[in-house]
């Protein structure tokens, strides 16, 4: 697995595993937590140790679980979890330090290595309350590395230019429906590692045909030819299956490079299909 350097010197894999869907009923975010780490059992197996859960998800548990009983030690995983910006979790210091113990608590850890504020709101001074906390952690060694999620390039210069320890990660959607560029290419001019959510999301079949026929040159799937695409401009990802199959095929990245032109092409792709 091939890594990005953060701000802080740590190593992020540039792959790791969404799992807002993961030890739930159904598969669905929604549903009830089942505690089922089949998913992520799966991916353990197969090479993943880059995991990124939230708070919100209400399954940083499972995640704990499945990293526990793998057996292997806990410094081979990166683990990243994520603050809401609802105010049970922000409006007070208090709130902040329960957040963190709680996640830490549910992950069966005594640190976390990427710890994100997961949505911006509207008053950047509170964010950035909040940001000065968890700066604090980082100085303790409980967060490895501290950064956010959703965030344009307003509300990340905000933070930017005041905070003392950077951002070193900003997580945002992107892909054929909303490629982000211009974030991420803010993001990288100021060091902030940019980490695609949702990267084979929103997808629709013009974009999946232009992307297979890429694929086709190199006997590899669309999903496969954009991630490629991502991890070849710097752009972590975190893509997400419960398919055994599937969680293969999106880590086998590295035998292959896009061209020029073709990296051209797909960062041109648009759906044709969006509703206005």
């Amino acid at each position: 697995m091939e890594t990005i350097t953060l701000n802080t010197g740590i190593e992020l894999p540039i792959v790791g595993t969404g799992t807002n869907t993961y030890g739930k009923e159904n598969n669905d975010y929604q549903g009830k937590i089942n505690g089922d780490t089949t998913e992520l059992d799966q991916a353990i197996s197969l090479g993943y140790r880059h995991i990124d859960t939230a708070i919100s998800y209400r399954n940083e548990s499972v995640i704990g679980d499945a990293v526990k009983k793998s057996k292997l030690p806990r410094e081979e995983f990166f683990l990243t979890s994520k603050i809401p910006g609802r105010p049970e979790y922000i409006e007070t210091t208090e709130a902040v330090h329960q957040a963190v113990a709680d996640s830490l608590n549910a992950l069966k850890t005594d640190y976390i290595d990427l710890y994100l504020i997961h949505h911006p709101w509207d008053n950047n001074e509170e964010i950035f309350t909040v940001w000065r906390i968890l700066e604090e952690y980082v100085d303790k060694g409980v967060l490895k590395a501290i950064g956010v999620s959703n965030f344009n390039q307003e509300q990340l210069g905000f933070i930017l230019e005041r905070a003392r320890i950077k951002p070193a990660v900003n997580q945002i959607q992107s892909n054929t429906s909303e490629w982000n560029h211009a974030i991420i290419e803010y993001c990288q001019e100021h060091g902030v590692v940019p980490e695609a959510w949702g990267p084979l999301s929103r997808i629709d079949a013009s974009c999946r045909q232009a992307l297979t026929e890429i694929g086709q040159r190199y006997g590899k799937t669309w999903a496969q030819v954009i991630l490629r695409y991502q991890i070849q401009r710097g752009v972590a990802v975190i893509p997400k299956s419960h398919n055994p199959e599937r969680q293969q095929l999106n880590i086998e990245l590295f035998d292959f490079s896009l061209t020029e032109e073709e990296m051209t092409t797909i960062g041109h792709l648009k759906n044709k299909e969006q509703n206005n």
